[in-house]
């Protein structure tokens, strides 16, 4: 299909339902907060089989990597997690702390532990399924349903896929599928926290706040993207 057929598919289902059909096994879902198990929850109903992978950059919440075990259970899959390379981590620990990103900005270890990881991960992919939204962050505003990922190559190091099938979607309306639909959840949502990572960057927000003002709170909320999503940055 082309990108303008595939931006045809307005409905999310419909919309990863044509990636499975068209990618295959060479696709797969990025997992990790509540929009992702969303769409783990529709790749399931369109009955295709399909991938999940999940960064570990070995400082989630204890609370997430039990609900990485919960999502496993209730789809009967396998999520391929990806590590940090030992020997990058441990120069930048023993060179700078564990917790060097106060000072000089997060880029460096969000780089080692999850960037590099990803890029190693889509190297082995023709397309990639996340759950960005555009009221997520000022730098999602513009995040389209479907493009050609304008950071990272895919198989061969030829042009990846990226969609993005929950785009126009609320948060409200998130939670109301999520609900609606019995989907299992992290439970530190429970408490305050609605975009989660990891755990020395993310904490809980007070009610009116935005939902990534929990994220390097620290820093300015035009540039918090770990590099994971870099294109939207302009």
């Amino acid at each position: 299909m082309t990108l303008a057929a595939y931006a045809a598919l307005t409905d999310p289902v419909d919309l990863i339902d044509a990636a499975l059909k068209d990618f295959g096994a060479d696709a797969a879902i990025s997992f990790s907060g509540a929009e992702d198990v969303l769409l783990i929850e529709y790749a399931a109903q369109t009955k295709r089989p399909f991938r999940v992978f999940s960064l570990d950059t070995g400082r989630l919440h204890p609370e997430t990597y039990r609900f990485f075990q919960v999502v496993e259970d209730r789809y009967h899959l396998h999520i391929e997690y990806c590590i940090p390379d030992a020997a990058q981590l441990t120069a930048l620990v023993r060179a700078k702390g564990l917790f060097s990103f106060y000072q000089d900005g997060h880029k460096e270890c969000c780089d080692i532990r999850k960037v590099n990881p990803l890029r190693q991960q889509l190297s082995g992919l023709r397309a990639w399924l996340t759950g960005q939204r555009r009221d997520q962050s000022p730098t999602r505003g513009n995040v389209p349903r479907v493009q050609v990922d304008p950071v990272f190559k895919g198989l061969g190091g030829g042009d990846l896929m990226k969609f993005n099938p929950l785009a126009e979607t609320s948060s409200a309306d998130v939670w109301l599928a999520i609900r609606a639909l019995g989907v299992p959840f992290n439970p530190l949502h429970e408490r305050g926290f609605v975009s989660i990572g990891c755990e020395p960057c993310t904490k809980a927000i007070l009610p009116g706040q935005h939902e990534r003002e929990g994220r390097w709170w620290w820093e300015e909320g035009t540039k918090k993207e770990c590099g994971l999503h870099a294109g939207n940055l302009k």
